[in-house]
């Protein structure tokens, strides 16, 4: 018998949750440096010394980025009011939407029970910006500066019609929980350039709307049937950013280092007798937060950072948590050899009176969003930058609820959504595919959540049909089984 299976079997009850404190303790020390071991039946780092190395082979061309900023808005942005205009849309006000149009469409239980489904157009004015001449809602001033470096995708669309399944696929290509995210497939497939800060890190900014917001899902950064040293490492957005990161009072750096010598010994031990793989990674993990305790202070000591650089990003810059100091905390991980920074904005659901509570959210990212394009250019990060702006699905052209010229909401729409790429290998200054009159069908281009995956990977010199890992009896790919193909109109 397996010596693994053997210690299992072997252990009594006592010995059971005698040791749960310690595996929750694990856990624990997970959400504190997961993402961060090296390559299973690999020691804390490499024989090159490197802790985060990509796979043999990887990536399989030159690629035009190495590392990939994704700003997740949690909810669904109404695309009708920031990125697809509908002037037409005005003579329509409080009509019902056609059935020619609708098609019978499934809608959700929040709406379905309405008498009427009248047509809300958006309240915002809109005007074209660069030399693109990109229509840009008047909520994204600062946004629309950048139009003739985005590539805006206005035909994105998925299955999913509740927030749930639409998040767990847009992260990670499956309505199917258990499946690695974005993120921890490039960070599995490339590593990272830096050994003392994870290779995936995800931040959970504060947010200004009202209503209250969506719950985030650790699936949505989890490294699913991959190895747990890929999940990313959720930076914490109140206080200090990684609990426990400072030593004990009496416990110096020299004494940490003999005790994590020691501590390695017998997980080494351990592992040689056992074989499992996720010893190592609990032995990379320590390695991990030992390096942490003084790259982190550094990472988020902003005074560095010119008068210039910091007022490019809006007042709330220096408040800790808000998308304006997780933005520019972002170009620090990437300017630092992280390969993977994702930021969940939450707030975005907004049912009912959307005008108010989007031009609240807008005003949480759209300065710091055109800061973090315009900072990265500056520093010549962008061309090696793939940076994602978008939501898990759009939103109704109907009103839910009250109608008003002033006031309205509006309910989940998985049938068309806006999203923007810009930075390393994509095409600025463009739009791809086109909606109906109504914003609420596609009608040119159609572009599935796994076809923008297809063509991040290519950006980072990923071939998605051949980045595979065996799970279950099958190939397991982040772009899945349904034909995805990449984009070739939003390449440079």
């Amino acid at each position: 018998m397996h010596p693994l299976f053997q210690h299992d079997l072997l252990a009594t009850r006592r010995q059971f949750f005698g040791q749960s404190g310690v595996r929750l303790g694990t856990a624990a020390l997970a959400s504190l440096a997961a993402g961060t071991a090296a390559r299973p039946q690999a020691h804390a780092a490499d024989a090159t010394g490197v802790v985060h190395p990509a796979l043999p082979g990887f990536p399989h061309f030159p690629p035009k980025a190495k590392a990939v900023i994704y700003l997740h808005m949690n909810g669904g942005p109404a695309q009708m009011d920031l990125w697809d205009h509908k002037p037409g849309l005005t003579e329509y006000f409080d009509k019902d939407l056609p059935d020619s149009v609708r098609q019978n469409q499934r809608i959700t239980t929040m709406t379905s029970g309405q008498k009427r489904l009248p047509v809300a157009p958006s309240k915002f004015q809109f005007q074209q910006h660069g030399q693109c001449g990109r229509w840009v809602s008047e909520l994204l001033p600062h946004t629309a500066r950048h139009v003739d470096k985005l590539a805006v995708v206005k035909s994105v669309h998925t299955n999913a019609i509740n927030h749930d399944p639409a998040c767990t696929f847009v992260m990670t290509g499956s309505e199917v929980p258990g499946k690695p995210s974005l993120g921890s497939w490039v960070s599995y497939g490339l590593g990272a350039e830096t050994n003392n800060l994870p290779s995936f890190v995800v931040l959970t900014p504060t947010w200004s709307a009202k209503a209250a917001a969506q719950a985030l899902f650790t699936r949505m950064w989890s490294s699913g049937f991959l190895q747990t040293s890929y999940s990313g490492v959720a930076l914490r957005s109140v206080g200090d950013p990684v609990l426990y990161i400072q030593n004990p009072p009496g416990v110096k750096a020299d004494d940490r280092r003999a005790m994590l010598n020691v501590l390695s010994q017998l997980n080494e031990r351990q592992f040689r007798e056992l074989g499992d793989p996720e010893i190592q990674t609990r032995i990379s993990q320590y390695e991990m937060a030992f390096r942490m305790q003084s790259s982190v202070p550094e990472l988020v000591d902003i005074n560095s950072e010119t008068k210039a650089t910091l007022e490019a990003y809006g007042p709330d810059v220096t408040t800790p948590g808000t998308f304006a100091a997780s933005a520019l905390l972002a170009r620090r991980l990437v300017e630092r050899g992280v390969r993977v920074v994702q930021l969940l904005h939450r707030g975005w659901d907004q049912h009912g009176n959307l005008p108010s509570d989007i031009a609240l959210q807008c005003r949480d990212v759209d300065q710091p969003c055109a800061a973090l394009l315009n900072d990265l250019q500056e520093r010549g990060l962008l061309d090696s930058t793939v940076v994602v702006w978008g939501g898990e699905f759009g939103r109704t052209v109907y009103s839910q609820g009250q109608l008003t010229r002033e006031n309205y909401g509006r309910d989940h729409h998985p049938r068309n959504f806006c999203m923007w790429l810009a930075g390393g290998g994509i095409k600025g200054g463009i739009s791809y595919g086109e909606t109906d009159d109504f914003s609420y069908n596609v009608v040119d281009k159609p572009a599935n959540v796994n076809d923008l995956n297809a063509t991040i990977l290519h950006c980072l010199g990923i071939d998605h049909e051949r980045f595979t890992y065996k799970f279950q009896g099958l190939e397991q790919k982040l772009t899945g089984v349904e034909n995805p193909k990449i984009i070739p109109e939003l390449l440079a």
